[in-house]
């Protein structure tokens, strides 16, 4: 006849050094993973994380001597660790809050540019040519002037007639 050995189980976590192990660690472990994370929300998930290990080995924890709140950090740390090398932490990912965020609409820049463009179509090739230089490639009067070889009291007129005939130009498409 065969004798049966009863399995030895760890006894099971009392309650009340749960309770305990969370007001005494909790706070000091939110505030560790916020400082390590710079998010106090995800520090909160981490810190209920590190008691939630704990918690099977509280009687332990509480009956040797040690540090439990050095062990806690420990778990802590690495949980932070983990986190911060995850997949979603290492590459962009779309939050539920992204859904909300419209995209601009650029419409108004196109519209915007083939009028400029059409506009500038209808100076002379010498005033367009002006404009170019010193509106849109940011030159000066002078180095313009240098360009084109032409004076520049030339370039000063040009840019002046120049400017003119789009504003009239302008005001008969709005009208």
């Amino acid at each position: 006849m065969k004798t049966r050995v009863a399995a030895s189980h760890p006894p099971a976590p009392r309650p009340e050094l749960l309770h305990s192990l969370v007001t005494e660690h909790r706070k000091a472990l939110t505030a560790y993973a916020a400082r390590l994370l710079g998010d106090h929300h995800i520090a909160e998930d981490i810190a209920q994380e590190a008691l939630i290990r704990a918690w099977p080995h509280t009687d332990r924890l509480y009956s040797t001597e040690g540090s439990i709140r050095g062990w806690l950090l420990r778990v802590t740390h690495n949980l932070v660790v983990d986190r911060l090398r995850s997949p979603a932490v290492r590459y962009e990912t779309i939050d539920a809050g992204a859904h909300d965020l419209t995209q601009r609409d650029h419409t108004d820049a196109v519209l915007a540019s083939v009028e400029s463009a059409r506009l500038l179509r209808l100076l002379s090739r010498e005033h367009r040519e002006v404009l170019v230089h010193t509106y849109l490639c940011g030159r000066t009067v002078q180095e313009t002037a240098g360009l084109l070889g032409v004076p520049a009291g030339t370039v000063k007129s040009r840019q002046h007639y120049a400017l003119l005939k789009l504003r009239s130009d302008v005001r008969a498409t709005a009208a």
